[in-house]
């Protein structure tokens, strides 16, 4: 596709900011490569520390209620492309002057359901299948599902071009000093997370042990993850609120970070503890030993959606033990690492697959051929 479309990409924000993230990321994505977005969302307030600088060629609209149709010019920039992401759906209006500019123009928008993340077989099945719109002023259009996911025969991950060029680039050490963060040569561990059963026992064998016989040093994203940890600090655990009383552990607190940032973070430390769709991509293009909480719900059906993402992973038995008990609800001590052998099957593992996803095209990409068959 050589010439540039405009893309309306509709997002609810529901709770976590992983719709808003992984919408931010496409929109940048698409704007990078020459396209023009506006970026429909009902509470931009995460973007403000997600990515302050904002994006050429993106407008960020807000998404009220009642519906304001004359906050973006679709008169003189008529919608080429509409994202529907994660099961929103978009203002009749919207969907009203589409088929108004059909009418003057002959041309219609290819309209788009993008799906949530999943390794699960139905991914493929599913994948870039229609919907025939049956009634209102889009009666006839084919609304089209699309599935991200881990196969060829899906619409693959977010990647944006250069990353893995950015990676080769990053310089650890400085990025730590420019963080305020003083390195001694501890194993460092990121850990975003909402609130596991087993931090506690985690924690304290982190605080006894260490990480391979080495000390480490936890750096927790802001928010649910840093709330979890300080909750641990009491004396059912044995863990001292005072982190200058740990043994094996310190702990730094981080503030909201950008998205590259976060990029940063993952690059810089030797495990990772992820959570939700956007943070479990980012780790796995970081290539370092990662640990997925998946979001959580109340029938369980999280769970075969795990084993699904440990199967494509190819995960071996220690890395499906410790994520069975990461996402298992009121679990204990269950949640323990086996240093250095764990660690290192961990890693093999994880960059193994990211070598075979980095061989398939990019979401953004698929996205943009998907687009291009079907105008």
């Amino acid at each position: 596709m050589n010439h540039r479309l405009q893309w309306d990409i509709f997002c609810k924000v529901i709770d976590n900011y992983g719709d808003i993230g992984v919408c931010w990321r496409l929109a940048a994505d698409l704007a990078t490569r020459g396209h023009r977005v506006r970026l429909w969302v009902d509470d931009a307030g995460a973007l403000q520390w997600m990515a302050p600088g904002g994006c050429d060629n993106v407008q960020v609209v807000a998404w009220t209620q009642p519906f304001d149709l004359q906050a973006a010019d679709l008169a003189s920039q008529p919608c080429d492309v509409l994202i529907e992401a994660f099961g929103c759906d978009a203002d009749p209006e919207f969907i009203a002057a589409c088929a108004d500019q059909q009418s003057a123009n002959g041309l219609k928008p290819v309209w788009i359901n993008l799906e949530y993340l999943s390794a699960e077989a139905y991914v493929e099945r599913c994948h870039a299948l229609p919907s025939r719109v049956q009634r209102g002023p889009a009666a006839g259009w084919n609304k089209w599902f699309f599935y991200p996911g881990f196969t060829a025969a899906t619409g693959g991950l977010l990647r944006e071009p250069g990353l893995a060029d950015r990676q080769a680039r990053f310089d650890r050490q400085a990025w730590l000093a420019a963080q305020g963060i003083a390195f001694r040569g501890e194993r460092l561990v990121s850990l975003f997370c909402y609130e596991p059963g087993a931090l506690p026992g985690l924690l304290k064998q982190m605080d006894q042990h260490g990480l391979d016989g080495e000390p480490v040093h936890l750096l927790v994203a802001a928010g649910r993850a840093s709330h979890a940890v300080q909750a641990t600090f009491n004396d059912k655990t044995g863990l001292l609120r005072n982190t200058s009383g740990h043994k094996q552990l310190s702990i730094s607190y981080l503030p909201q970070l950008t998205q590259n940032e976060f990029d940063h973070l993952l690059w810089a430390c030797d495990l990772n503890f992820v959570r939700g769709e956007d943070s479990l991509v980012r780790a796995l293009w970081a290539g370092k030993p990662l640990v997925w909480q998946i979001y959580p719900q109340d029938d369980a059906a999280h769970l075969a959606k795990l084993d699904a993402f440990l199967d494509l992973l190819e995960a071996p038995p220690s890395l499906r033990r410790f994520h069975q008990a990461w996402n298992r609800v009121g679990a204990g001590d269950e949640a323990a690492l086996d240093g250095r052998r764990d660690l290192q099957d961990w890693q093999a593992c994880v960059r193994s697959a990211r070598e075979r996803l980095m061989h398939q095209n990019d979401l953004c990409t698929k996205l943009l051929s998907f687009v291009a068959k079907n105008r």
